[in-house]
């Protein structure tokens, strides 16, 4: 695991919060997480576990993934196409959250079925899962 670089997910952290219009108590209160704490992870002081990254994406409703590279969890050069594919895929407005999380899962498939996916079960949101069924018409 590569050393965590605090200060640009600080930065980064800081400015989606910002675009989201969420005050840090806001952010820390629809994240689960201290107040306090979430300000000194903003400002470089604190190194957050993947699980607190994890809840802060799902707050500000970004890619955990995203937080994963900049914190440093992720291999940026290896896992950037396929963490950008999911982002593109969970920022999608035109999809409900059951949608994206079955194209999440069609998505991981197709990359194991051609021997680039690895077992993703890491808690990452959007990667792992019990299966989701497709709507079904009653006939």
């Amino acid at each position: 695991m590569a050393s965590l670089n605090v200060g640009n997910l600080g930065e980064y952290l800081r400015e989606q919060r910002r675009n989201a219009q969420l005050s840090l108590r806001q952010l820390a209160d629809a994240a689960g997480v201290s107040n306090p704490y979430l300000s000194q992870i903003e400002r470089g002081l604190r190194k957050p576990s993947a699980e607190v990254l994890q809840q802060v994406a799902k707050a500000l409703r970004i890619s955990a993934e995203t937080l994963y590279v900049r914190a440093g969890i992720l291999d940026a050069e290896r896992d950037r196409d396929d963490v950008e594919t999911r982002a593109v895929i969970l920022a999608d407005p035109s999809l409900n959250e059951g949608q994206k999380q079955v194209l999440l899962q069609v998505y991981e498939s197709f990359r194991r079925e051609n021997g680039f996916g690895a077992d993703t079960d890491d808690g990452a949101p959007g990667i792992s899962g019990p299966p989701v069924k497709a709507p079904q018409n009653p006939q």
